[in-house]
C-alpha cells in the first residue's frame, strides 16, 4: 500500500499498526519521474496530494497532469485499488477554479479503469484559519451564513484508511464531523478563542474559494461517516 501527498503519515501509522505494509511516497507526479519504482508491488494507492497553487490555470494543470500520470503508472503496475481524497460539495462548487480542477481529477479517476474509492470530506477543523484569511478584507471577515459540518483531520485519516483496506466502492464515500454550524458563526468562534479582533460579517454573496454558496452546498448527504471529534473539544485543545 502506497500513500502519496501531504498528511500521509497520519494515514500510515494506524495502517501499519494493524498489520498492513504501508509506505509514504513522494514521486514527481507532474513529470512521472519515480512513479514506476514507487508503485512496484503496490496493491493500493492513496492519493492525498494537493496543488501548491489555487490559481485557476495552475490548479487545473496540477490535478490533470498528476492524476493522468499517476493513473497510467498504476495501470502499468497492476494496482488494484486507487483511493483519492476530495471534498464534499465538489460537484456543486463548479464556479470555483479549484473545484473544477478537483472535479477533473475525479473524472480522470473514474475513467481510468482502475477500481477506485473517492473519499469526500467536509472542511477540516485545521483549515478554519485559512478560510478566515481568504475571506478577510481589512479587519472584516465576510462569510456566507450557510451550514457547514467540519471534521477533524484525524477522523478523515481514519475513514481514508478504512476505505483503503476495504473493497473498492467505485464511487464516493463521505465523511463529516458530528456537528453542523453556520459558517460565519463557526469562524467567529475560532477567532474569539484566539482573541482575534477581526469582525465576522454574514454576507450571502461572500465567495467561498471563488464560488457562492447555497444553504446545503457544504453539507454531506445522509449516510456519511461521522467522525467522533467535536469542534469545541478540538478547539479547547488548541489553546
Amino acid at each position: 500500500m502506497t500513500a502519496h501527498g501531504r498528511g500521509e503519515q497520519a494515514l500510515l501509522s494506524p495502517l501499519n499498526e494493524h498489520g498492513h505494509e504501508a509506505v509514504a511516497a513522494a514521486p514527481n507526479t507532474l513529470t512521472g519521474e519515480g512513479l514506476a519504482e514507487v508503485l512496484k508491488g503496490a496493491s493500493v494507492v492513496i492519493d492525498v496530494s494537493n496543488s501548491p497553487s489555487f490559481e485557476d490555470e495552475a490548479v487545473m494543470d496540477f490535478f490533470r497532469t498528476s492524476t493522468t500520470n499517476l493513473m497510467k503508472a498504476e495501470s502499468e503496475a497492476g494496482v488494484a485499488h486507487h483511493v483519492a481524497l476530495s471534498v464534499v460539495g465538489t460537484e456543486r462548487l463548479q464556479d470555483s477554479g479549484y473545484f473544477r480542477a478537483k472535479q477533473a481529477q475525479e473524472e480522470l479517476i473514474k475513467a481510468s479503469g482502475i477500481p477506485y474509492s473517492i473519499v469526500h470530506a467536509t472542511q477540516f477543523f485545521e483549515f478554519m484559519k485559512a478560510i478566515a484569511a481568504a475571506a478577510t478584507e481589512g479587519d472584516t471577515v465576510r462569510l456566507a451564513p450557510v451550514k457547514i459540518q467540519p471534521v477533524a483531520s484525524d477522523d478523515v485519516a481514519a475513514t481514508v484508511g478504512r476505505t483503503a483496506v476495504g473493497d473498492p466502492v467505485n464511487g464516493v464515500v463521505e465523511v463529516a464531523g458530528p456537528d453542523a454550524f453556520q459558517l460565519d458563526q463557526l469562524i467567529g468562534k475560532g477567532l474569539a478563542a484566539e482573541k482575534d479582533p477581526r469582525t465576522v460579517v454574514a454576507d450571502v454573496h461572500a465567495p467561498y474559494i471563488g464560488a457562492e454558496l447555497k444553504e446545503s452546498t457544504l453539507l454531506p448527504a445522509p449516510g456519511a461517516h461521522i467522525g467522533g471529534t467535536r469542534f469545541t473539544d478540538w478547539l479547547s485543545r488548541q489553546q
